[in-house]
């Protein structure tokens, strides 16, 4: 059973590659690539949003989770942010089912973990130097779906902590539907922002939707074809 486990969760061990460097060092070294122009030679603005970008992820416990995994046995690292990223799919899902949007430091926690997301593609997309391509890309793109979804309960979550809404949620899926329709620019009228902070909210995950979508789309599915978003020759 422990052979059948380990199979199904680490696969083949054996074509697994022995890192050079834990995930701290390469994302420390990722920072001084941008900062020695290492590999793009930026300035300026686009210097300083890359720095601000690869060292935000420092400040996460993602990054720390995958160290952790790593000195257990480097092959734990991908299992370790699976989970990790399950967990926070799961997260404001248990706050909206529990109510505890009462409980202030749950919401705080949660928005935490939600800017480590947020700041999660533009790191990829935009500070990607000295970071080692995945074992498959195809799994990356399902960590981003669910980092997607977590985008979407979260802020179900941040709907149903006030009076933003011009009605109540009578059930707390009725959140969920709502950030969905708002992330998918739908709007049926059922429901919608009636104060400041409401519509705050909605113009946020607005951003954030054509942010995942557009970028997302334009930028992995041309990428992914041919060297990857981490190789360091590619410079576009």
């Amino acid at each position: 059973m422990k052979s059948i486990l380990k199979k199904l969760f680490l696969g083949n061990l054996s074509k697994v590659e022995k890192p050079e460097f834990n995930p701290v060092q390469k994302r420390i070294q990722n920072i001084n690539a941008i900062w020695n122009n290492n590999h793009q030679n930026d300035n300026g603005i686009e210097k300083l949003v890359r720095l601000f970008l690869s060292s935000s992820q420092l400040l996460f416990p993602g990054v720390y989770i995958k160290y952790l995994a790593y000195l257990i046995g480097y092959e734990y690292r991908d299992l370790a942010l699976d989970f990790y990223v399950l967990l926070k799919v799961i997260f404001p899902l248990l706050i909206l089912m529990n109510h505890w949007q009462e409980f202030n430091f749950v919401i705080w926690l949660m928005i935490y973990v939600l800017l480590e997301t947020v700041l999660y593609i533009p790191t990829l997309i935009f500070a990607s130097d000295m970071i080692s391509k995945p074992n498959s890309y195809k799994r990356s793109m399902l960590l981003l779906f669910l980092n997607y979804v977590e985008i979407i309960f979260s802020f179900a979550v941040l709907y149903s902590c006030g009076n933003y809404l011009n009605q109540p949620f009578q059930h707390w899926f009725d959140a969920i539907y709502f950030s969905t329709i708002n992330s998918a620019s739908i709007g049926y009228g059922d429901f919608y922002p009636v104060t400041t902070i409401g519509r705050v909210l909605a113009t946020a995950q607005a951003f954030l939707f054509l942010f995942f979508v557009v970028l997302f789309m334009n930028f992995f599915t041309t990428k992914i074809k041919a060297k990857g978003y981490f190789d360091n020759e590619n410079e576009s």
